[in-house]
């Protein structure tokens, strides 16, 4: 008796309880409360967007023209530094010593230079008129001893050769006080006006090499190239500084006075924002910290969405239009780089919807039909 009913009894609860088991299960879980409350659009009507913030001047990647390694690293990250200010120097001892070199060929130049304006010593000319005297002495013994020869008529006395003799010493008397006349002219003309000009094109040569070494020595001076706040450096002293387009720069610098955000519009709201509408920022992740934010301009080429990683490989398959929008920071503990998400008060689609039906109905036919009539056809 017990078995007859206790078999059946325990399969029909077993089944109760698996239904009752299936039914609970089956009931959907209520939804956990958020962790952090999302920020509430202060627009009736808006366009949303996500947004990061940079300097109004761009995040500016600094690098170096030439390749080397740091000296001497002026900033670190967060000063304040204005155009022209010194950020880094690259080793420069070669160049250095080049222009030592450089401006001691300049000073031999300069003193070529000198002397040849200076033109001719005092002192060197005396020398040279009493060497001309003694030249033309000699001329005249040359010339006495050949008439002295030539007034002997006895024939067997004079022999030809020695009054050849004479007449080649005479000749030779002339050439050497010709050469002495010259020499005593050179030294009183004075410099040569070509050979001054030679000389002042070599210290201008001189110059040019030294203001070529002194242009390189600047180009190891990495400075501010204008007013803003240091955002990362990514170089140490003692460290080998890449020239070119690297990855990562080797710091960044922007104008934080006031901040911009980039925000990303999709293709699809593009057309609802308008310059100079109201905007504002919430902090990603606190609601609390918000601004109030200003038009800048827009970037008039859309592009496809980068995804907000920071990898420039990411990307969606959506295009985006570029806002530009200015706030000041204050107090707020907003930084370059961070998240926000953007709420532009926008016209509500209804009246925009509204406007453009009535809008095609009180147009004409001819511009709400796609036929010309037929008075139109026939003047064609």
């Amino acid at each position: 008796m017990i078995r007859t009913f206790f078999i059946p009894l325990l399969a029909i609860a077993g089944v109760i309880f698996c239904v009752w088991t299936v039914v609970k299960a089956s009931r959907p879980l209520p939804p956990n409360p958020p962790v952090i409350e999302p920020p509430q659009a202060p627009y009736r009507s808006f366009v949303a967007g996500s947004g990061m913030i940079e300097a109004s001047t761009q995040n500016i990647g600094i690098g170096t023209p030439v390749a080397g390694v740091v000296k001497k690293l002026e900033v670190v990250v967060g000063d304040d530094v204005k155009a022209g200010d010194v950020l880094f120097e690259i080793d420069d001892r070669d160049l250095v010593a080049e222009l030592r070199v450089k401006q001691a060929a300049l000073a031999v130049a300069r003193e070529q230079l000198a002397k040849l304006e200076a033109g001719t010593r005092p002192e060197e000319l005396p020398p040279a008129e009493a060497r001309l005297l003694e030249e033309r002495s000699l001329l005249a013994d040359a010339n006495d001893q050949l008439e002295r020869w030539r007034k002997i008529n006895d024939p067997r006395a004079v022999s030809e050769e020695e009054l050849s003799k004479r007449r080649f010493a005479v000749m030779a008397a002339d050439a050497r006080v010709k050469r002495a006349e010259a020499d005593v002219a050179l030294l009183r003309a004075g410099s040569w006006a070509p050979d001054i000009a030679v000389a002042r094109a070599q210290v201008t040569s001189a110059q040019a090499g030294i203001e070529a070494v002194r242009t390189e020595l600047d180009r190891r001076v990495v400075r501010a190239p204008v007013d803003g706040r240091i955002l990362q450096a990514n170089i140490r002293m003692g460290e080998f500084a890449q020239a070119g387009a690297l990855s990562m720069p080797l710091m960044m610098m922007g104008s934080v006075t006031p901040l911009h955000v980039r925000v990303d519009i999709d293709e699809h709201d593009a057309w609802r924002v308008k310059a100079g509408a109201k905007a504002t920022a919430f902090a990603r992740g606190n609601k609390a910290i918000r601004a109030e934010l200003g038009f800048v301009r827009f970037e008039p080429f859309v592009v496809p969405k980068r995804s907000l990683t920071g990898e420039s490989t990411e990307r969606v398959d959506t295009r985006v239009l570029q806002v530009l929008y200015s706030f000041d920071r204050g107090s707020l503990p907003l930084y370059v780089g961070q998240q926000m998400d953007i709420y532009i008060e926008a016209e509500p689609l209804d009246s925009i919807m509204d406007g453009g039906k009535k809008d095609a109905e009180a147009a004409p036919p001819e511009t709400a039909g796609s036929q010309p009539s037929d008075r139109q056809s026939s003047e064609r």
